[in-house]
């Protein structure tokens, strides 16, 4: 599963793809050394996810905001490596991030079809601007 992890990276706003798993109502994702885990361990963070079937035109999204910490002591570090959470990159990622939820924030609604896409854009007014 992919997800997005929003960070402030020297004061601006930057965005990270991640897989990641749910793991005992928090977030578990890996990572290597680098901007990714200086800008969010000890840091609140947002993680935003979110899916569409195509089947019934469902939608949904979700974000959590809370506080990312790096799994260090061994006994979690030895239960998060057993979690099926497998990074997508080929380079070694041995840092493990918790993200604890302080706020969940989602919601569900029905997308527009094919047809019915462009229906909805506001009408440009005639004359000159």
């Amino acid at each position: 599963m992919v997800g997005r992890l929003a960070v402030l990276v020297d004061d601006e706003p930057d965005i990270f793809p991640i897989n990641y798993i749910v793991d005992h109502g928090s977030i578990v994702f890996r990572t290597a050394e680098g901007t990714k885990l200086a800008a969010s361990v000890g840091r609140k963070v947002a993680f935003e996810v979110d899916s569409y079937q195509p089947q019934s035109g469902q939608a949904w999204s979700v974000v959590i905001r809370g506080t990312a910490q790096e799994i260090t002591r061994l006994h979690d570090v030895l239960d998060a490596l057993d979690l099926p959470l497998f990074p997508w990159h080929a380079s070694a990622k041995p840092r493990i991030v918790r993200i604890e939820p302080e706020q969940i924030v989602g919601r569900q609604f029905q997308a527009l079809d094919e047809n019915a896409r462009g229906t909805t854009r506001p009408h440009r007014r005639a004359g000159p601007d």
